[in-house]
């Protein structure tokens, strides 16, 4: 059974840096990726940062330059560093995997909540 157990939300200032994780238990997405979206309200979820098991990386456009995606694979852990962050960073981040190819994720973590606001 695939698990992603993600950690790290809360609130923050404008300006300041958090750092998610998610432990993965159940697969090791060889092939595939580990990646964050993120969910604000009246929105829809969109794709954050992932990394691919070769180690490629991909970013929004709105956090290149802030945002670092990394992976532990003695862990089966992905982190998502957080820096200078922005009002509009708020939103519930989900982290997301799938074994095998691109497309959305196959599985799922509960989220986490980040807000940025003073």
């Amino acid at each position: 059974q695939v698990q992603l157990v993600e950690s790290g939300g809360g609130l923050v200032q404008p300006g300041g840096s958090l750092r998610l994780s998610c432990a993965a238990s159940g697969s090791r997405f060889s092939g595939g990726f580990m990646g964050w979206y993120r969910q604000a309200p009246g929105k829809q979820r969109e794709l954050v940062a992932r990394i691919f098991s070769g180690g490629r990386t991909d970013y929004t456009d709105s956090v290149k330059g802030r945002f670092t995606i990394s992976r532990d694979d003695a862990k089966n852990t992905v982190y998502l560093q957080m820096n200078s962050l922005k009002p509009e960073d708020t939103a519930v981040y989900y982290c997301g995997a799938r074994a095998g190819g691109f497309g959305w994720p196959a599985y799922w973590g509960q989220g986490t909540q980040v807000t940025v606001s003073s």
